[in-house]
């Protein structure tokens, strides 16, 4: 009689989620699939999933109560198929009771009906953010595709997505937002392939997934210092809005979706401490006196945030959020305008501005990339090499006076 057992394998970079997967044993042979679902080792224990101790875990701990419930309808669904596999006295493998199960979810074995699947499950864990350009992306191939059109992963290949690439070139989207939609498109397809939806047939290699460099210029210090010290009324909302825009630069560029989830109680002694909403990842952050300012002026007592991001708790969070996001752009607008910025102000320009500011003080590369949270010093390269070209242009201007003459440069 085959088994069927739930393992977890650890992520290979720490702090990453590790996969869940489902261990078919029939007559000596095992064969793998993964469940769909993934966890931190810390919330795996004695083969089943562990609830977190700590209050603040509310929603975390929702989803692993729902994890776990899925868990057990997938076990007894495979213990069915086994009985009537036994039961019919013909002999079979575990690759076949693995196949037996994936025929039982054919519905899902489509794109449409695999992303709300998965939009689903990303939402119960959180990632809110993630399960919405997954959407996104999906209705815009399906556009593509014409209206009531599903697809099958394995109609999914590489003639198709060069169509759906030329179509949106077509509309007049540039090559970053085409990149963006295909490489969410080929995440899907990459979490169809682990769930053993579709065999792998690289549909995505005759397309452009990079990152195609835009002409972006960071903030000086100058700048931050401007919009620092402009002469805001108490009752101006601009005040709040830039209050935001410094609280993100002094806490090294915190994201806006970070900062509005942020509670009271992620700030202990002199430290601040979050998960970043985008990575997982665990940041801390040295509480210093400007960020304090801050808080001082616009805390609420009866909230459990620290900031007055998300007014009521609980109730459309992402929603709030949102909104909030959008008027805090068209504050931020209004006071680049104020002082001169050179870009249109939002608020990933503190980002931006910290990166940079940080690379001219001679900060390392590897401090720059733990600060923000970063992967790898590789994507901290090349996120500030698209900030500032100003000291190129100076290195050039310099060679080129080697050869023309100071004073025919025309500066």
């Amino acid at each position: 009689m085959a088994t069927v057992k739930v393992k977890f394998r650890p992520s290979t970079v720490p702090g990453k989620e590790g996969t869940l997967y489902y261990r078919i044993t029939h007559r000596r042979q095992s064969r793998q699939t993964s469940t769909g679902y993934k966890l931190y080792p810390e919330e795996w224990e004695n083969d089943r999933p562990k609830l977190l101790d700590e209050a603040s875990h509310a929603a975390r701990n929702q989803y692993l109560r729902t994890l776990k419930e899925q868990l057990e309808k997938d076990l007894e669904r495979f213990g069915e198929i086994i009985r009537q596999m036994d039961q019919s006295g013909m002999p079979y493998t575990a690759g076949q009771v693995m196949e037996a199960r994936l025929t039982a979810k054919d519905k899902t074995k489509c794109l449409y009906g695999f992303v709300r699947c998965l939009a689903r499950q990303l939402r119960q864990a959180g990632k809110e953010r993630l399960a919405e350009t997954y959407t996104t992306s999906t209705n815009s191939l399906l556009r593509f595709l014409g209206e009531g059109r599903d697809l099958s992963f394995a109609e999914m290949d590489a003639y198709l997505m060069k169509d759906y690439e030329s179509y949106l070139k077509q509309k007049g989207l540039v090559a970053n937002t085409i990149s963006f939609y295909m490489r969410n498109l080929r995440a899907i397809y990459h979490r169809a392939v682990e769930q053993g939806m579709t065999e792998n047939r690289r549909p995505f290699k005759h397309v452009f997934t990079g990152v195609e460099k835009t002409a972006k210029r960071a903030i000086t210090a100058s700048v931050i210092r401007e919009i620092k010290d402009l002469p805001l009324s108490r009752d101006n909302p601009l005040r709040q809005a830039r209050d935001l825009f410094l609280f993100s630069f002094y806490t090294r560029g915190m994201s806006f979706v970070d900062m509005a989830h942020l509670r009271k109680q992620n700030r202990q002694d002199n430290l601040l401490t979050y998960r970043r909403r985008k990575t997982d990842q665990l940041l801390s952050i040295r509480w210093e006196k400007p960020m304090q300012e801050i808080v001082n002026r616009h805390t609420r007592p009866e909230s459990p945030f620290l900031l007055p991001i998300i007014s009521t708790p609980g109730e459309g969070e992402r929603r709030q959020y949102l909104n909030s996001l959008h008027v805090l752009n068209r504050h931020l607008k209004v006071i680049g305008r104020m002082v001169g910025c050179p870009i249109p102000l939002t608020s990933y320009c503190a980002r931006h501005a910290w990166a940079s500011i940080a690379q001219s003080e001679r900060v390392p590369i590897g401090t720059i990339s733990e600060a923000m949270g970063h992967t790898s010093e590789r994507t901290t390269r090349i996120y500030l090499a698209s900030l500032d070209t100003s000291a190129i242009d100076e290195a050039n201007r310099k060679v080129i006076r080697t050869v023309y003459g100071k004073s025919r440069t025309g500066t």
